[in-house]
């Protein structure tokens, strides 16, 4: 796996939340023998035994369990363990989500938008309601899950801290996960500057959200891109896939690379269907805004 990434002219990999138990041997030697660096990983890395599918959400730190708010501990830890013994220097993860028994609002909007395909949300009044009864019910429920998160959180960050591995706090592309986008900044905000964590800002995800009527994607880049350390870039086909290669979907990249700065890590987040010629030519896109924004100024 390695080597092929190696192959294609990578230096760097992240190492997403589908590696398993088995592949870490091997991972480890490609590391030792330097075939490539690993830059990232992605909450949970490895995979838990028994695992065998990407499953970043198998644990939530929201669960009202406190069981799995447990095992989300155990795991991120073991996943901080993991990056810093390949001298990773960041692992991104999700925060979790609001639990809803009966009638979680994200199903309406979904369904809605599926009724309507190619829907402008500014300009559809019921869908502007739908979206805002959405919203606040789920403003509503948040508190518990919220706590829940802010707890596991204070207690990973230190941790990962003493391991010199940064938190990568990725937004995410479902209603109800949090932080709710409105919120991030204020969320970031109560993380001390001094503290090995940021935002993670996942282009795909943005882009949904915009899609929603939920933010406006330079709007959300500029509240938060003081406190970025990592992107994940991948595009979003017409009929709304992520992870598709960049430049082949509507995501305007330069406006996105507007906010690189020298520090941050780039991820190419794709999915596994895209083409070696996809993966390359996403590259070379990236490569090309990276030397238009840096290089030639």
């Amino acid at each position: 796996m390695l080597k092929e990434m190696a192959g294609l002219g990578f230096e760097w990999v992240e190492l997403s939340h589908g590696i398993r138990i088995t592949l870490v041997p091997g991972i480890l030697r490609g590391v030792e023998e330097r075939i490539i660096k690993v830059a990232s990983c992605h909450n949970f890395c490895p995979l838990p035994n028994g695992v065998t599918h990407a499953a970043p959400n198998l644990y939530l730190p929201t669960s009202r369990d406190h069981k799995e708010r447990d095992q989300w501990l155990r795991h991120s830890k073991r996943s901080v363990d993991f990056a810093a013994q390949l001298g990773a220097k960041n692992l991104v993860l999700h925060l979790g989500s609001v639990e809803f028994f009966w009638f979680n609002p994200a199903h309406k909007i979904d369904r809605y938008l599926e009724a309507h395909p190619g829907l402008d949300p500014a300009k559809d009044a019921d869908y502007q309601k739908l979206l805002a009864q959405a919203v606040a019910k789920l403003r509503s429920k948040q508190a518990v899950f919220w706590e829940n998160m802010r707890a596991g959180l204070a207690e990973l960050l230190p941790y990962a801290g003493s391991k010199r591995v940064a938190l990568g706090l990725e937004n995410r592309e479902k209603l109800d996960e949090l932080p709710i986008d409105a919120d991030y900044a204020d969320f970031l905000a109560t993380i001390p500057t001094t503290a090995l964590a940021g935002y993670w800002h996942d282009t795909g995800h943005a882009h949904i959200k915009e899609g929603m009527g939920l933010l406006q994607h330079r709007g959300h880049l500029e509240k938060n891109a003081a406190r970025a350390i990592g992107f994940h870039l991948h595009d979003v086909s017409a009929d709304g896939h992520d992870h598709q290669p960049v430049g082949s979907g509507s995501i305007d990249f330069q406006m996105i690379s507007e906010f690189w700065r020298p520090e941050h890590e780039l991820v190419l987040e794709l999915s596994p269907r895209v083409t070696v010629e996809g993966v390359l030519q996403s590259k070379q896109r990236v490569e090309a805004l990276i030397a238009q924004r840096f290089v030639s100024a």
